[in-house]
């Protein structure tokens, strides 16, 4: 039975992965410093999986984590184009230099393939939707430099140094366990929790500019496709819903969801925002077989239950 490791395992997504493989009965290893991840986002796999606390950035606990693992989930970053405009060098020293620190060790282990979490912040503000692999990158912020650099150390890893890879670019990720609390939280869980205290949630900017969200079960398929995909080593793959949702959209739903009429605030654009969001799904389905199961509107009240469950 392949061994699995997840670098990032405690995080949002790294945790949904992990309980999935469990519950499969797959043997499942986890890399993570809680940076940002939580422990109790492992309370479901805490008996079954392996636990390692460490960083990315040390080569030595990395070796340990790779050692006899057959495919690497490589999620683990420091995520938030706002935190990265803030500090470039520790985005770059965690999601750049980790992952070429992860590579090398993987590539010695003899890891047979990993699977690495990119971001479509690589596409930048270009005008032209949808979003296809095959279009220029043009990354205005260190977050999205630091992941466009860890997709290309893949391809080459792939390409002239005999390890497989595969890169996903996430289109805005969110589901359960996705933390409200950061300064650096993403839009929907920040959104779901200032409105279930009643409060106007926060739009910088005008509110029309829009995001491919998807659901994280839909992320968590794609990253077990590509774990075994053939002919996908190499290649850059979009995984989302393939829609567009505008932020006052996002701000009815959630209204509807909640029994709320909340309206926006609007505060001045941040730097390193991109305007329009979505992803062509050609080559994620021709390649790993993966569509979207769950829409926006579903993950969306999955969520939301999720949140008033646990909240």
């Amino acid at each position: 039975m392949a061994r699995y490791l997840i670098t990032g395992g405690a995080g949002f997504i790294g945790s949904n992965l992990a309980e999935s493989l469990v519950k499969s009965g797959h043997p499942v290893r986890i890399l993570d410093n809680f940076a940002t991840g939580a422990r109790a986002n492992l309370a479901a796999v805490a008996d079954t999986a392996e636990l390692l606390e460490g960083d990315l950035r040390d080569p030595a606990i990395v070796e340990r984590a790779v050692r006899g693992i057959e495919v690497v989930f490589h999620q683990a970053a420091l995520p938030s184009v706002a935190r990265s405009l803030e500090d470039p060098a520790t985005t770059h020293a965690v999601n750049a230099t980790g992952t070429l620190t992860l590579l090398l060790a993987a590539r010695r282990a003899g890891v047979r393939r990993v699977v690495y979490a990119s971001s479509s912040s690589v596409y930048g503000d270009s005008p032209n939707l949808p979003k296809r692999e095959e279009m220029p990158t043009q990354p205005k912020s260190p977050y999205a430099v630091s992941k466009l650099a860890g997709e290309q150390y893949c391809q080459v890893f792939a390409a002239a140094l005999g390890l497989e890879t595969v890169s996903l670019r996430y289109f805005n990720i969110f589901g359960p366990r996705q933390d409200p609390a950061s300064p650096y939280a993403a839009v929907i869980p920040k959104f779901l929790a200032a409105m279930r205290r009643g409060e106007r949630p926060v739009i910088f900017g005008d509110g029309k500019q829009s995001r491919d969200f998807t659901y994280v079960e839909n992320a968590v398929r794609a990253n077990l496709f590509a774990a075994d995909a053939a002919g996908a080593s190499g290649e850059v793959i979009n995984v989302a819903c393939g829609a567009r949702v505008t932020l006052l959209e996002l701000v009815g739903h959630l209204n509807r969801l909640l029994g709320k009429r909340l309206e926006p605030a609007f505060a001045p654009p941040r730097p390193g925002d991109v305007r329009h969001s979505q992803a062509d799904l050609t080559r994620s389905a021709t390649l790993l077989g993966y569509r979207p199961t769950v829409d926006f509107a579903e993950g969306l009240a999955r969520t939301a239950a999720e949140d008033a469950t646990h909240g």
